[in-house]
């Protein structure tokens, strides 16, 4: 089980499946989800099914009205490419009226420090070459592009090419 974290601005708790309603502020949009690796969720019950399926995921809720407002998760890479062996991969998603007002960036350094004080050094993230803005966060959270990669969609109905980002921390630069 994931701990409760609080950061100046939010506190990153685990999702449960009441959480549901909120959760699909932006597992039902099609902005928030266009670059995902999961489809447009359809409905509210879709997502608590979702829900009681996982354990390890924060939902970001703002600590000044306790909206929740997002997710992410970090966890060590279990991939059958050897380049991310020892690496742990992060990810997040913040619906889109919450879009570009640094929640995302203090919602990933938070998540990083807490894998830090587990013992990680190395991280790795990657975003659709077209979601930039993705990008700038993986920097401002110390990360520097490494190349080239891509992913799918869960349900196969879509590929990106994506920009790998990784960086090995001896401190926390934060």
């Amino acid at each position: 089980m994931i701990p409760t974290i609080e950061t100046e601005r939010l506190i990153l708790r685990p999702l449960t499946a009441n959480d549901a309603e909120a959760v699909f502020a932006w597992t039902g949009d099609e902005r928030v989800t266009k670059y995902m690796n999961y489809s447009t969720y359809s409905s509210v019950e879709q997502v608590r099914r979702w829900l009681e399926t996982v354990s390890s995921i924060w939902g970001f809720v703002r600590k000044s009205d306790g909206l929740l407002m997002g997710s992410g998760d970090i966890h060590l890479c279990k991939s059958p490419d050897e380049a991310a062996d020892g690496f742990w991969e992060f990810g997040y998603c913040f619906r889109f009226d919450c879009w570009n007002k640094g929640y995302c960036t203090e919602a990933t350094k938070a998540m990083i420090k807490y894998a830090y004080e587990q013992g990680a050094r190395r991280f790795m993230a990657q975003h659709a070459v077209q979601n930039p803005a993705s990008g700038r966060v993986m920097e401002k959270c110390g990360l520097t592009f490494s190349g080239y990669g891509s992913y799918q969609k869960i349900d196969g109905s879509c590929e990106f090419k994506s920009k790998v980002y990784r960086a090995v921390f001896e401190e926390l630069p934060y």
